[in-house]
């Protein structure tokens, strides 16, 4: 595996581009403000009035309808949530971006699971930085940059490949470095790590860590710091050093633990749970059930975020962060 950084993007793929940000949110938020610095020329596809508008005018990058930053532009980049890009394809970048042009997601879903079926007249490229906007924006501010995959889908002019990285390149995803993937591996494997682990398994493992305790007659409060505030410590030295510095920076007893009760909870049966997961990811299934989800006006998702934003933990957690003064610090409002 190659990792690309600023010395292996060479060319003028994107020399004087102009590039439209289709969704002013974290990511676009960051992406045109890196790309402003690095010397491109950006402009907010946003809707006049509404807070895309207000948060581009503060930031000082240009705006336009989102028809009319298209209708100039060498480059579109689809920032907005996944279940707009179909719409937004079919009524502002299909009959406005011109031939040639191309066409970037940060997030594989909509040409993956086949909801954008882009014109063969046009590059289609991906670029995504493994890092929430924020981060890429203030890491590129530092002169430093967030890792970023990028890949290509369609080679209509035969400069795709060097265009995604010069876009990567751009927000400072080259100085952090480039892997290059597939829009299906991003896809994948983006989707599979927030449902196996980063969101849906972690958040599973510490609810049922905190009711077991619970449910032994252990005070709340103890069982919500035990289960999930000390995870930020634990998930910090993963960050910062794998899993190698967690095991140099915790007590023997902890460790001993970790190896030998670790496996008792993530069993086969564990693992055969998340080949199901992977499984529904790769076949489909969980993009299909999550479009009829949103054509249905997300009742079921609804009911269960609900569920999570009503559980216990969530109460015991609220009194317990009003005492917590370094959360209400300004770096963290």
């Amino acid at each position: 595996m190659k990792v690309y950084t600023n010395d292996d993007v060479t060319g003028d793929a994107l020399k004087g581009a102009r590039i439209a940000i289709i969704g002013y949110g974290s990511q676009g938020r960051a992406h045109a403000q890196n790309l402003r610095d690095s010397g491109f020329d950006v402009v907010a596809g946003v809707r006049e009035g509404g807070r895309g508008w207000k948060h581009a005018s503060d930031d000082k990058i240009a705006t336009a309808e989102p028809a009319d930053a298209v209708h100039g532009a060498d480059l579109v980049a689809m920032l907005a949530p996944d279940m707009t890009h179909e719409g937004i394809y079919a009524e502002v970048v299909a009959p406005h971006l011109k031939k040639g042009a191309t066409l970037m997601f940060a997030h594989g879903f909509s040409i993956h699971y086949g909801r954008v079926k882009p014109r063969t007249d046009m590059d289609v490229i991906l670029v995504a930085p493994k890092g929430p906007g924020d981060l890429v924006r203030r890491e590129y501010a530092r002169g430093r940059g967030v890792p970023a995959l990028f890949a290509v889908a369609q080679d209509a002019t035969g400069n795709a490949r060097e265009r995604a990285m010069g876009y990567a390149k751009g927000i400072g995803g080259a100085t952090g470095g480039l892997i290059e993937t597939t829009f299906a591996e991003e896809t994948e494997t983006d989707l599979f790590g927030e449902q196996a682990v980063l969101c849906g398994g972690a958040k599973e493992l510490v609810m049922a860590g905190y009711q077991t305790l619970v449910d032994a007659g252990y005070q709340p409060e103890v069982a919500y710091f035990e289960c999930m505030h000390e995870l930020k410590l634990i998930v910090d030295l993963f960050y910062e050093g794998g899993i190698s510095k967690m095991h140099d920076f915790i007590s023997e007893t902890a460790k001993y633990g970790a190896v030998v009760s670790g496996p008792r909870v993530i069993t086969e049966e564990t693992r055969a749970r998340m080949r199901e997961v992977l499984k529904d990811i790769q076949s489909g299934n969980f993009a299909r059930d999550w479009i009829l989800e949103n054509q249905a006006g997300k009742p079921r998702y609804s009911s269960l975020l609900n569920a999570d934003r009503t559980h216990p933990i969530e109460q015991t957690g609220a009194q317990l962060r009003e005492r917590m003064a370094w959360l209400k610090s300004p770096t963290n409002s």
